[in-house]
């Protein structure tokens, strides 16, 4: 029987990182599902979905606790299968506007009241092209529940908007 893990890993950045992650993985009859992973501030971070044969795991904690070394830290837990019954709707949003303090947490906090969760979240600042400024930039993936008022929704995201001076829009996610 195959189980389900989430590994969260992050380490100062150094060439051959995510081979030997991988490497131990396969070691252990394990597959690699999906991933995200970035280098940010000089930290190397990621979050994987693994599957591996049940009583392989302790021989992977093992193994992955010896590349615990020269910073690295693993987080190993287990992943709750998937089962595909995701009520609501997905849908993205993205955010562009004049950096300003408090940008992710009001449209955080406009979110969470809405009962909305997001499933993913990137964010950058740029210089923007005619002024130099800072750039705020923006995208999510979201699931929007069952019921969820859009509109309602919208016209929160925008009060806000306007007040920190971003331009939101949502698209719908096929």
């Amino acid at each position: 029987m195959q189980i389900p893990l989430v590994m969260t890993i992050i380490s100062p950045d150094r060439t051959g990182l995510v081979e030997s992650i991988a490497r131990a993985v396969a070691e252990h009859g394990g597959n690699w599902l999906e991933s995200r992973m970035c280098r940010l501030g000089g930290e190397f971070a990621g979050i994987l979905r693994v599957e591996i044969p049940s009583g392989n795991k302790p021989a992977l904690l093992a193994g992955l606790q010896k590349l615990q070394c020269n910073g690295l830290q693993i987080v190993v837990r287990d992943a709750l299968p998937l089962d595909g019954k995701i009520s609501g709707k997905q849908t993205s949003l993205e955010i562009i506007g004049a950096d300003r303090p408090g940008i992710v947490r009001e449209i955080a906090s406009a979110l969470a009241r809405a009962g909305v969760n997001v499933e993913e979240f990137s964010s950058e600042i740029s210089s923007a092209p005619m002024s130099g400024e800072n750039l705020f930039k923006a995208t999510a993936r979201l699931q929007l529940p069952d019921g969820c008022n859009l509109a309602s929704l919208k016209r929160d995201l925008e009060k806000i908007a306007a007040d920190l001076l971003v331009d939101v829009s949502f698209a719908d996610v096929g």
